[in-house]
């Protein structure tokens, strides 16, 4: 928009969102001028900069929220907000106490991202260790037959209306169904656009690959930014389902996707992905172990989540109590 050749605030001042983000504080240690979509509160003389930053992070802005969309925040709303100034050294003890407790919380929650990463290393592991075992390989297309499912055109489309799945109802190794949406389909058509039990389904888009098994008995349709995926060698489904996984994590399957700026893993290329093969009692041995040890995982993983959620609960804790005289 132009130039500045001057700060609107010093150092050490709270910048509160006046559009969008209001509920996010941000303290902010050097000069700086800010947009007209944020409020930059400058404390006055006997007040700690610290002090004011922290009550605004204690403080929800969400109910002064009167806006019917963008969240919005207005300057006479913010100016009336009461807050409790003891005096300069206690407000100084009281942040000190903060970060004091906010830094033991920080290394707490450190130790946990770390848990959270090694995790994320050692599922790369078992599936390694896993596949090790199957020394042949063969291309996708030559043991399945696969096909996208229905475009969505709400003017050409015709039939009843039937619930499909898109690319965002399919998550690694299972569906997220809370959001299914219709669309209309040909009785005829059914066949072709939609998925039984057993069926692999592969995302072309998004995250080319990603992919999970249906294994319920009731049948569903499919839009075209989904591959599914049929098995003509009575190959299990979730072997080539943790095998795709596994190559998606450690970058196999790049060299296959197309597009410059959104990633696609088109019918074409999904035909090549070379995959393991093996009977299939090693294919359920396999598949059994894999998911023996990824369950550890995932009970570890819930875990850590659930330390991480409390530790939050407990950094807006430490600030109630500290605004309540109680720190």
């Amino acid at each position: 928009m132009g130039y500045a050749d001057d700060y609107l605030c010093e150092a050490g001042t709270t910048i509160i969102g006046r559009k969008g983000t209001i509920n996010r504080p941000i303290f902010v240690t050097e000069p700086f001028w800010n947009i007209d979509t944020a409020f930059g509160v400058v404390p006055d003389q006997g007040l700690d900069p610290k002090y004011l930053y922290y009550f605004c992070v204690h403080f929800n802005f969400m109910p002064l929220d009167k806006s019917t969309g963008r969240p919005s925040l207005a300057k006479s709303d913010l100016l009336k907000i009461e807050m409790p100034v003891p005096p300069l050294p206690e407000q100084e003890r009281i942040v000190a106490r903060i970060e004091e407790l906010f830094s033991q919380l920080d290394t707490g929650v450190e130790t946990l991202k770390k848990t959270k990463a090694q995790l994320a290393v050692y599922r790369q592991a078992v599936l390694k260790e896993a596949f090790k075992k199957v020394s042949s390989h063969v291309t996708l297309g030559s043991i399945s037959e696969s096909r996208l499912g229905k475009m969505l055109d709400k003017e050409k489309n015709v039939g009843e209306p039937r619930l499909y799945l898109r690319n965002i109802n399919v998550r690694w190794f299972n569906f997220d169904l809370n959001d299914v949406l219709e669309m209309r389909i040909e009785e005829n058509e059914l066949d072709k656009y939609s998925l039984r039990k057993g069926d692999l389904v592969i995302c072309e888009g998004g995250e080319p690959g990603r992919c999970a098994v249906w294994d319920r008995d009731d049948a569903i349709c499919y839009q075209k930014a989904l591959h599914r995926v049929r098995f003509t060698d009575g190959s299990n489904p979730e072997f080539y389902m943790y095998y795709l996984w596994y190559a998606a994590q450690t970058g196999q399957l790049k060299s296959l996707f197309t597009g410059t700026g959104i990633k696609h893993l088109t019918g074409q290329s999904l035909v090549k992905v070379s995959v393991p093969t093996a009977d299939i009692a090693t294919q359920n041995s396999i598949v059994s172990e894999i998911e023996s040890r990824l369950s550890v995982c995932d009970s570890i993983e819930q875990t850590v989540d659930a330390a991480l959620q409390q530790a939050e609960a407990m950094r807006q804790s430490i600030l109630k109590d500290a605004f309540e005289r109680k720190l």
